[in-house]
């Protein structure tokens, strides 16, 4: 993200590569606004903590698309799978996410069950998003899972167990919120 975005940045004291770099750092990392006026302070860039939400709200959804169309492709092939429950209004809903190797979060997607339907059906918007069969996909012992899997995937190797699953999990940390 230190390159210069194709982003039309007209009527900004600053120049893009240093607007690209303080969303890029407050997206990027776990941190508040001040400390991303910190760290641009000490390279000498006098920036109000007020500055940097402005510019993540205008031109944060805009980087977003452009550091995911980069790198669409770029991704591990190695897919780790992941529920979770989130309850929005009183009623239970299920947070399913994919992750890479790496943690990049591939995907996620929100349903009211927890069953074969919606696994089939993350993993078939994880193949149209993807465009490409992971090598090897991690869960958790879940059976649908497995059911999905066989009938999307047959070839795909998979490797269902509680302690194989961390990347998925560390995803759901508190410290990811802010996506």
């Amino acid at each position: 993200m230190t390159e210069a975005p194709h982003v039309h940045l007209r009527r900004h004291r600053f120049p893009a590569e240093i607007i690209a770099h303080a969303v890029w750092l407050y997206y990027r990392f776990p941190l508040s606004f001040r400390d991303v006026e910190d760290l641009l302070a000490d390279r000498g860039i006098n920036v109000s903590f007020q500055t940097v939400p402005e510019w993540a709200t205008k031109f944060g959804l805009k980087f977003a698309h452009q550091l995911r169309r980069r790198s669409r492709g770029h991704f591990a092939d190695k897919w780790q799978l992941d529920e979770m429950v989130v309850t929005i209004k009183g009623r239970k809903y299920w947070l399913w996410r994919a992750v890479d190797a790496n943690g990049y979060v591939l995907d996620a997607l929100l349903q009211s069950r927890r069953n074969k339907a919606a696994v089939l059906r993350l993993m078939r918007k994880l193949l149209e998003d993807q465009g490409i069969a992971p090598r090897v996909m991690v869960t958790e012992k879940l059976r649908s899972y497995s059911a999905a899997k066989a009938e999307l995937m047959p070839r795909v190797e998979h490797r269902s167990h509680k302690g194989l699953n961390n990347r998925a999990e560390n995803s759901h940390l508190a410290v990811r919120r802010r996506e």
